[in-house]
């Protein structure tokens, strides 16, 4: 099976009755649109200038009685403790709240756990110690959903609120609030905020009761500064970039690309980012990955310690250190890689990959599931073994809802969470064979009749003599671009081919020169290196138009996704 193989698939024209109420828009711009399911006016205008926030964040099932408890916490000067996770969003959650919180006078503290040493989620151990500590009142960020057990014995001694946005479980945890717009009873009307959107509801309630009603010594915060923290981690946790998700990192775009924070200052220096030519993609593949290593080898108070620090003086050292492991991560997730290739290489390949080891580090695991759902186009989990207890990481495909698969299987889970695209477990040794079989009857069911290629889903078939500055400007009006939004996809078919030849390490990337028989484009196609010594004068592209710099010269740039020889 070639394991790249991909299905092209043209979107359907937009109708005319429908093409005809926007008369303003260019047709490339109409259909773009109208394959994002955008066709009424309203809708149209506000996706391209920029939609609003829900204007009541007490709308969110929970957070009026959180209010009401940090509040009384800030009254009385209880030490409050804001217990995040690990990756990206749960980082930039526990910032955003933090600095809410002690800018209305709270006495707040951070805790996220060590990936390693301690695991995903609220932990009874971490609870007893932040309660020894005096800290009375505990709000999670991007967890916390599934934490049935655990906040039924620390709910004794601690008030818990929990603010995530994970798969809600068959029960709600008996904590003092819970914040998550996936409870069916939620009347918030936007469902897919990451975590550090819930943590910024919050955050945005509570300033609006502070200035109502002012309780402590507070200093002034605005909500529009907490926007840089929420297009990172909403970005980073791959929720879908549109409605709110896409009004709050198209503003939160703007701070960052005006950074106020030292750490970010150092981060976008260091990662060698202009400040003003920051995208979506920029933070999913430059911020992002930095960040994360943090929580992946070392402990993520490293990611909260940068986008906390007073002064670039104190930044600079930090940036360097993510740097110095985002390195090692990616070594380490090739040496993974290839580890777990071997494991799931056979005939036929299964519906569901599976890989174990007790040399996959948990911090590289999931990166280690997501490469093996993007190769092989099949559900994904890798298990890292330990002594008794071993911890897995899982990716999917659009046809299979990973975290449901893991609910069927819970009997043989000790922890588990996540949603329809990523999931994570906790497990005991002896349990996980069943597990492994339970899982796989599981795919055989859902995905034994389907196909499973990936589909490349195209916006508009287009003559290349077409394409031009304009279709530049039109594909940048579509940003921010990202899951749920991708960046437009455009096919040519016929093109001329001038040179092909593969470049990069091991040669994987393919460079080609194309010409519509006016003028000379450039192409790069990454992965695609294996096409160089096959494809004769004309072929079919599947690309993206993107600018590009050369001596100081813009330059439009075909990134291609795919390409064939023309029949």
């Amino acid at each position: 099976m070639d394991v790249r193989a991909r299905h092209w698939r043209v979107k359907p024209p937009i109708p005319c009755s429908l093409a005809a109420r926007l008369p303003h828009l260019s047709p490339v711009m109409a259909q773009l649109l109208y394959n994002r399911q955008i066709s009424d006016p309203s809708e149209v205008r506000s996706f391209l200038e920029g939609g609003d926030l829900e204007p009541n964040p007490f709308r969110l099932k929970g957070v009026t009685a959180a209010v009401t408890r940090l509040r009384r916490a800030i009254r009385n000067d209880e030490p409050i403790a804001v217990f995040g996770d690990f990756d990206v969003d749960g980082v930039t959650a526990t910032v955003l709240l933090v600095q809410t919180l002690r800018a209305l006078g709270a006495r707040v503290r951070p805790y996220i756990p060590h990936r390693v040493d301690e695991g995903y989620g609220l932990q009874l151990d971490a609870l007893r110690q932040l309660y020894r500590q005096g800290v009375r009142v505990v709000v999670t960020v991007d967890c916390g959903i599934r934490a049935v057990s655990e906040i039924e014995r620390a709910r004794r001694g601690l008030d818990i609120i929990v603010t995530d946005h994970h798969s809600v479980g068959p029960q709600l945890p008996p904590a003092l609030a819970v914040i998550n717009p996936n409870q069916s009873d939620c009347p918030y009307p936007f469902k897919r905020l990451a975590g550090s959107g819930v943590a910024f509801q919050l955050a945005r309630a509570l300033l609006r009761a502070n200035a109502s009603s002012p309780v402590g010594d507070s200093t002034a915060l605005q909500e529009e500064e907490l926007l840089d923290l929420v297009a990172l981690g909403t970005v980073a946790d791959i929720v879908p970039l549109v409605g709110e998700n896409r009004t709050l990192v198209r503003r939160g775009l703007e701070r960052l690309n005006r950074p106020q924070r030292a750490g970010l200052c150092a981060l976008l220096d260091r990662a060698g980012v202009q400040p003003g030519k920051l995208t979506a993609t920029g933070i999913s593949f430059t911020l992002g990955p930095r960040l994360n290593a943090a929580g992946r080898l070392h402990t993520a108070m490293l990611g909260y310690g940068l986008l906390t620090s007073a002064s670039l003086e104190d930044a600079k050292p930090l940036a360097e250190e993510l740097e110095a492991l985002n390195q090692k991560r990616q070594r380490m997730t090739e040496e993974a890689l290839e580890h777990a290739r071997e494991q799931v290489m056979v005939e036929p390949l299964p519906p569901l990959v599976f890989a174990a080891s007790e040399g996959f580090h948990p911090g590289v695991a999931g990166l280690v599931a997501n490469r093996l759902a993007e190769e092989f186009y099949r559900p994904s989990v890798v298990v890292t073994l330990g002594d008794e207890l071993s911890r897995g990481s899982a990716r999917s495909v659009p046809q299979f809802h990973i975290a449901h698969a893991f609910d069927e299987c819970a009997n043989l889970l000790e922890r588990h969470g996540g949603h329809a695209a990523a999931g994570g477990f906790t497990i005991r040794n002896e349990n996980l064979p069943a597990f492994r079989d339970q899982l796989l009857a599981i795919a055989h069911r859902d995905l034994g009749d389907k196909e499973l290629v990936p589909t490349l889903d195209i916006d508009l078939e287009l003559e290349l003599r077409e394409v031009d500055w304009v279709t530049q400007v039109l594909v940048e009006q579509m940003e921010p671009c990202g899951h749920g939004n991708p960046r437009p996809l455009f096919l040519s078919r016929g093109v001329r081919l001038r040179e092909a030849r593969a470049v990069g390490e091991e040669e994987r990337h393919l460079r080609l020169l194309l010409t519509d028989g006016r003028a000379v484009w450039d192409a790069i196609g990454f992965g695609l290196g294996s096409w160089a010594a096959s494809l004769r004068d004309r072929v079919d592209i599947v690309y993206t138009v993107e600018a590009a710099e050369w001596n100081e010269e813009q330059r439009l740039q075909l990134n291609v996704q795919d390409v064939r020889p023309s029949d």
